[in-house]
């Protein structure tokens, strides 16, 4: 599977400032792979070692630091020569070995051109006993497989189209069709490496391979909640447990077709209060199992500063996770026929794919308004409104603009792409271009001129 952080794994290669490379990002997103696979592509040679089935490597870091004593001593143990200028060589798991993870400054500062890669799983980490390596690394993250490269894997004859799309270029209607019926399995699969593999050999279609994706979800979730002992580290895992399972449950709390805050009252015996969830919260952010979205009531420039903590809307980190543990039948994903889930579903899929582009997510709130999603683009706020089906009348988004009056605003629905009134109307399957295709009407509003339907 093609991956769209490789290229920014050879920005990182080619740097002249490069750092020893830790790729953040949640449990089985394919951190492994992405690097092994960039480093068969990029390096002579690709030495991995994976610090958690291998302990007998860790005596390496417990007797020295020193960077050339380190490789020396691979040599050895690889039975391998090293070269230091032209191979590149993967820690996996580093978290498992404080002292492998203290040895990246030396690598940084004395070895800066041999290329290092590290994954591990972050919130291990970040509670790692030894000194962490501060300014001495770069970092990236990976997140589940985004549509785009979804369909990249299952069906990559319709890219040029998404692209066409992306660039504001209006697509036949029969290509569209297929686009959304693409995207309906992205829905009920999502984007964990596994279950898109899965889905794609079974034959990428049918209940037999839905059914398998379910599988190797429940095996993923199995896997995500055994972690949380594992890692929690001063919080309880058992609450942290508990706000995970729901998050998906709360999708029956909605308001005004959207979703509503994160209700703290009964998720945890005895506990009603945000400061006795925050903890749990941030450590289920910062691992990337869930998704923030803080809301303003005041958008403007800098809008983080705005933003209430303390009244927060949860997302899960994958969409195809998400249908498994709220048990939303396969069907019903497919007809686009479940209740109150539906705009939840799309509300999730659009907050994941605007977070795996870097993007802080905020909400308004009026008296009786609400927008789904706020973006900064330059010194500009962005509204965006979701809707699931293809009624895509914004009565809220109308009073956000007569109040705010911002220069572009977005709805994301199943409808193809159009505009009006400085009102753009985007196909659910491309929320991840949200940022360019913004950036682009803002600095050149003649870019969109051309659509011609309008709502």
């Amino acid at each position: 599977m093609k991956r769209s952080l490789t290229h920014r794994l050879r920005k990182w290669k080619d740097s002249d400032n490069r750092k020893p490379l830790i790729l953040k990002g949640a449990r089985q997103v394919g951190k492994t792979w992405l690097l092994t696979d960039f480093g068969n592509q990029e390096f002579t040679k690709v030495h991995y070692i994976n610090l958690e089935k291998e302990k007998r490597f860790h005596s390496i870091f417990k007797e020295s630091l020193n960077p050339l004593t380190i490789i020396s001593t691979l040599e050895i143990m690889l039975a391998v020569k090293i070269d230091t200028r032209n191979d590149f060589l993967i820690f996996d798991e580093i978290q498992e070995c404080p002292e492998a993870l203290t040895s990246l400054k030396y690598f940084n500062e004395e070895l800066p051109f041999l290329a290092v890669g590290c994954a591990g799983s972050h919130m291990g980490i970040m509670l790692s006993m030894a000194s962490f390596p501060i300014g001495k690394v770069d970092f990236l993250a990976l997140y589940p497989l985004s549509f785009k490269e979804f369909l990249n894997a299952k069906h990559p004859d319709l890219i040029p189209f998404l692209k066409e799309s992306s660039e504001l270029k209006r697509i036949p209607e029969a290509v569209h069709n297929l686009l959304w019926e693409e995207f309906k399995n992205y829905y009920l699969v999502g984007g964990m490496p596994e279950a898109v593999e899965t889905f794609i050999n079974n034959g990428g279609n049918g209940y037999e391979a839905y059914e398998a994706v379910r599988s190797i979800h429940r095996k993923l979730i199995e896997g995500i909640q055994s972690d949380f002992a594992k890692h929690s580290g001063k919080w309880n895992a058992t609450h942290i447990a508990r706000i995970w399972e729901d998050i998906p449950h709360q999708i029956s709390r909605v308001n005004n077709n959207s979703v509503s805050r994160f209700q703290f009252k009964g998720v945890i015996p005895n506990k009603s209060k945000f400061s006795q969830f925050e903890g749990p919260i941030d450590w289920l952010v910062n691992t990337g199992l869930a998704i923030p979205v803080y809301m303003v009531e005041q958008p403007a420039v800098p809008i983080k500063s705005r933003a209430k903590k303390n009244m927060v809307k949860l997302y899960l980190f994958d969409i195809g996770l998400m249908g498994t543990m709220s048990e939303i039948p396969i069907e019903s994903i497919l007809r686009q026929d479940y209740g109150s889930y539906k705009g939840y579903i799309a509300e999730n899929y659009v907050a994941q794919e605007l977070n795996s582009k870097g993007h802080q997510l905020f909400f308004w709130q009026g008296r009786t308004s609400e927008i789904e999603f706020l973006i900064t683009a330059g010194d500009q706020i962005v509204p965006i409104e979701v809707k699931s089906g293809n009624r895509t009348r914004a009565r809220s988004l109308e009073v956000y603009q007569k109040q705010y009056s911002p220069i572009i605003s977005m709805v994301i629905s199943s409808k193809r792409l159009s505009n009006t009134a400085g009102r753009l109307y985007l196909p659910l399957y491309n929320a991840g271009n949200a940022r360019e295709i913004i950036s682009s009407i803002i600095s050149a509003p003649q870019h969109y001129l051309h659509i011609e339907e309008s709502l």
